[in-house]
């Protein structure tokens, strides 16, 4: 597995990822609770990022929980909690742990690597066999189909052909809930979540700040161009501008209380 396209020693990283974390873990944080995880579970996040949501998940299954979290790199990593352990890997090569894990979580990951089938059956080795948790949390791009005006259309179709050629794949989310049923998983369920938001807002900061980044490779891609980029930069600044860009796909499954076939 390569490193992500947003790699955590670019300036500003530690910044977005804030960001992310106040835009993303309150819905992450709903579907965990609805699992039901609680004092004593043993739980594993993969693609930790600050490491946020494994620190409410160690004060959540406090007390005798083990919290468990993973990343590729863990240099911005700021989190504490009593009963939390920070390990360094790759979810692409092996499995994060050992199959003893009541709860597996990861978020906006997947899009990301090479081989997201070998990365979700790494995941899903990771669990215990009778009863416990999967929670997949991944993007979906359907709204920028339709997103207006024309020239934020463009832009979305112009990123959407740069991160194909990057290896990324913005719709993953739908494909999850097929993926864990070819692996024996029982009771799942796939809900998703669109934000709209306006020029000027945490969302707007964000793609701000991340094609910010992003924009020397954005253009050199060929696919977006000076004008097109600076035309949707201005949009994220203006309040009249409403928009959505994700659907973000929840979706989880249990092992069978008889164990995987």
């Amino acid at each position: 597995m390569t490193g992500y396209v947003m790699d955590h020693h670019q300036e500003g990283e530690r910044a977005r990822l804030e960001l992310m974390s106040r835009l993303l873990d309150p819905m992450h944080r709903r579907h965990l609770e609805a699992l039901g995880v609680g004092p004593g579970a043993r739980t594993l996040e993969v693609g930790c990022g600050n490491g946020s949501v494994s620190a409410w998940l160690a004060g959540r299954i406090a007390p005798g929980g083990r919290a468990v979290a993973v990343d590729l790199d863990l240099s911005l990593c700021d989190a504490q909690a009593p009963g939390l352990e920070f390990r360094q890997g790759d979810i692409v090569a092996a499995p994060a742990g050992p199959a003893d894990f009541d709860l597996v979580t990861a978020r906006a990951v997947l899009h990301h690597v090479t081989d997201p089938a070998a990365a979700v059956e790494n995941l899903v080795a990771s669990l215990r066999p009778d009863g416990a948790y999967l929670l997949l949390i991944e993007p979906d791009f359907l709204p920028v189909g339709i997103a207006e005006p024309p020239e934020v259309h463009a832009f979305w179709q112009g990123w959407l052909a740069w991160s194909r050629e990057e290896g990324i794949d913005y719709f993953i989310g739908r494909k999850l809930p097929a993926m864990l049923a070819d692996l024996g998983l029982e009771d799942i369920e796939a809900t998703a979540q669109t934000a709209l938001y306006n020029g000027g807002s945490l969302w707007a900061r964000y793609w701000t700040r991340t094609i910010g980044e992003l924009r020397p490779r954005l253009e050199d891609s060929g696919h977006l161009d000076r004008r097109l980029i600076d035309t949707f930069l201005a949009h994220c600044d203006e309040p009249d501008w409403w928009t959505q860009t994700i659907a973000f796909t929840a979706v989880s499954g249990r092992t069978p209380d008889g164990g995987l076939a």
